[in-house]
């Protein structure tokens, strides 16, 4: 993520920001060739396209697979736990650099060998879905000299690629941090100033991709769509240069394999202000995180209020002139879960963010099971998300966020299924007709 919803979340997360040695400019060298393989494009389906998903007649129904390759403490706060009352370890940054990479690799290598396993991927196509997006660092496929980072996440990336094939899933690779933080958020890898187009950043963000885009190239039978960049803050960062990036990146991926959708991140902006953008680029699909949370007005919002702002959004997403996703979005109508908003801190919800004002209890949804939640709590979530679905499927679809949590109920979709609160078939429907 955890993507955070346009303005206000922005805002407040600029304030929250604080310096942090930015990332030394020199690319590591590091030979990322895999044996070549012949691009499949027997599963073509779109016209004059060898995209292997048709983005025009499908939907698109997928889940990140959050937490994996980029660590977020509120997802796993166990990796972070020894450091809660010292807050000196906030991201994967500061992970890797204080155990050294010795360490840090031994712990990481664990983490991506089980936390996402290939009976994830089985039960993410038996539960009707057709995606994952998987968010992965520069540091995994470009890492620059003086960086903490550790590397080996590509090795299981290989095997989750083969795992989407046999369980009949596509894959969206998202490239979720860039050298010097493109937000500052936590889940950029490195908390704090948003350094991302200083120096040699964006060339070197440009290099990660081409990186990725060229060990994939053979697997686009699979890998159908390759994401320029999480989430930039455009409010901390030229507008005008993040789209001069946009159509390098789409050209870099596009040299690479033609066979490749490119998708970008609206950074913050109306997303209907992209209209304009990309004119005569072919597979082009825009991506757009919808979160009613990360600001008081939203997190204030009564259950039926938050339906209807998902309502809302459907037509304007069906006005879009492009693909269009809503990669990110949660079943969550509070803030409530443990380190969510960074490690250490509280939530708007019940007033303990700070600046905040307290609006509800966060009992049930700090830490917790579906199965703990109160049966208002179960009754406003799925009535909740099933307004979203109803709402994003009116383009292109959507991603939620995420597949699992170590003990976050509200943003869990494997434990939202099992607790009957995620619709199971995809189409059912328990509150019918709420977006007209």
């Amino acid at each position: 993520m955890t993507g955070f919803n346009a303005f206000l979340r922005s805002a407040t997360a600029i304030l929250a920001l604080v310096s942090n040695v930015r990332a030394a400019p020199t690319l590591y060298a590091w030979n990322l060739h895999r044996k070549n393989y012949k691009a499949d494009n027997r599963n073509s389906q779109l016209d004059n396209r060898a995209v292997a998903f048709d983005y025009n007649g499908d939907k698109v129904r997928g889940v990140n697979l959050g937490g994996w390759f980029v660590l977020e403490p509120w997802i796993t706060p166990s990796i972070f736990d020894e450091w809660s009352t010292s807050q000196t370890v906030v991201d994967e940054y500061t992970y890797t650099k204080t155990l050294g990479k010795s360490e840090a690799l031994s712990r990481l290598s664990n983490h991506w060998n089980t936390w996402i396993t290939q009976g994830d991927f089985n039960a993410i196509a038996q539960a009707g879905l057709n995606h994952v997006r998987i968010p992965i660092g520069y540091w995994a496929v470009a890492p620059l000299d003086g960086d903490p980072y550790v590397q080996g996440q590509l090795d299981v990336l290989d095997n989750a690629i083969n795992w989407a094939r046999g369980a009949g899933l596509k894959v969206m690779l998202d490239l979720h941090g860039a050298p010097g933080s493109q937000n500052g958020f936590d889940n950029s890898g490195k908390y704090g100033s948003v350094d991302w187009q200083q120096g040699d950043t964006v060339s070197q963000t440009l290099t990660a991709l081409q990186n990725l885009a060229n060990r994939y190239k053979g697997d686009t039978d699979v890998v159908t769509t390759i994401e320029l960049l999480n989430e930039p803050l455009s409010f901390s960062l030229n507008l005008d240069g993040v789209k001069d990036f946009y159509n390098k990146g789409y050209q870099t991926i596009r040299s690479a394999s033609s066979n490749f959708a490119v998708a970008f991140h609206d950074a913050f902006q109306d997303f209907s202000s992209w209209n304009e953008f990309g004119s005569g680029l072919n597979d082009l699909m825009l991506d757009t995180h919808q979160y009613q949370i990360f600001n008081p007005d939203d997190v204030g919002r009564s259950p039926s209020d938050h339906v209807s702002a998902a309502c809302a959004l459907g037509p304007k997403l069906a006005g879009t002139n492009k693909w269009t996703v809503v990669g990110e979005w949660t079943g969550a109508q509070t803030d409530c879960a443990k380190w969510l908003n960074g490690l250490g801190k509280g939530a708007r919800y019940d007033g303990t963010f700070p600046g905040s004002s307290y609006v509800g209890s966060c009992d049930g949804k700090y830490t917790g099971s579906v199965s703990e939640l109160s049966s208002d709590d179960k009754n406003n979530l799925r009535s909740y998300i099933e307004a979203q679905l109803d709402a994003y499927e009116q383009h292109t679809g959507w991603f939620f966020w995420t597949w699992k949590t170590e003990s976050a109920p509200e943003w869990d979709m494997q434990d939202l299924i099992a607790g009957g609160l995620f619709p199971q078939p995809l189409n059912s429907r328990q509150h019918p007709g709420q977006c007209g």
